[in-house]
């Protein structure tokens, strides 16, 4: 369900993609720093999102430093140095992906998901030290959600609502005191939930007619066996993007709101044209897979 917070590349200068760049490969190097270094591949472009804009609303600018990478393992790159912001980012990165590994156990009895989770059993007990109230937030939200799916929910708005709430309490660390910056940060994090939660029920929507898995989408909109899968996209698109640029409108009034100090341009090339973009190209340009990597 994640992946689709991206920058739009072709509006970026290039020393702006560098520094996502480096935000990203900055996370991933926190990961293994704090964790270890199989649960790097829980990496995603959303919580580097969360790293980049957290940081960006600090008035000390982030250090970079050429390094060198797993990746890249014979030519430095440049690597946004771990703050307490990209600390946060790691603790969540890693009880979010351990979460998904277990659901995709439970729901697909993927052994490759089990296996891959007992690499996350001591990084997801230090991360719950640290946020206990995190975690068990995220549990609750995840299992809300996991109820309404056995109930087969038929609304996309209830079904959204849960992971939307989950993004929401992980939008806030801690350690932001501030009562105004928690507030718009909490809604800024519930939109980006809802928008990411239904954009991927409609990528998912061939799959999920294929292998009968739930999908608030075709239930809502009532999806018919005689039915063509083409027939079903092109009469939920317009509703469905009508919901979808409400959602992108509301992430972009509460960043208004926000006092950022630096990368301003990165930060609104993402909201204001990655998001949009990244939806187009799945709206109107069929399935495209989620963008995990740079």
């Amino acid at each position: 369900m994640f992946g689709y917070v991206t920058p739009h590349k072709a509006e970026l200068k290039v020393k702006e993609y560098n520094l996502f760049k480096g935000y990203y490969c900055g996370l991933c190097k926190a990961l293994g720093k704090e964790f270890n270094q199989l649960v790097r591949f829980g990496l995603n472009y959303d919580i580097t999102f969360l790293g980049l804009l957290l940081s960006s609303l600090d008035e000390r600018k982030e250090t970079i430093r050429p390094e060198n990478c797993i990746a890249a393992p014979f030519k430095k790159k440049p690597i946004v140095q771990p703050n307490k912001y990209i600390e946060y980012a790691a603790n969540i990165s890693v009880i979010l992906f351990y979460f998904k590994l277990l659901d995709d156990w439970k729901d697909e009895k993927s052994l490759k998901a089990l296996v891959a989770s007992t690499a996350y059993l001591l990084p997801v007990y230090k991360a719950k030290k640290v946020y206990k109230d995190k975690y068990i937030s995220i549990k609750s939200d995840l299992k809300r959600l996991t109820e309404l799916e056995k109930k087969k929910c038929k609304s996309i708005d209830e079904s959204a609502d849960a992971f939307a709430r989950l993004m929401g309490t992980i939008a806030v660390p801690n350690f932001i005191k501030d009562e105004k910056t928690s507030r718009v940060l909490n809604w800024l994090g519930y939109n980006l939930g809802r928008w990411i939660y239904i954009l991927d029920a409609f990528n998912d929507i061939e799959k999920d007619i294929k292998k009968n898995n739930y999908n608030p989408i075709l239930l809502q909109y009532n999806y018919k066996n005689n039915e063509s899968v083409g027939q079903f996209i092109n009469r939920v698109k317009e509703p469905i993007e009508f919901t979808l640029t409400f959602t992108l409108d509301n992430i972009a009034k509460s960043y208004e709101l926000l006092d950022v100090k630096r990368n301003r341009s990165i930060i609104e090339n993402i909201i204001y044209m990655g998001t949009r973009h990244k939806m187009q190209q799945i709206l109107y340009k069929g399935v495209v897979k989620n963008e995990k990597s740079i």
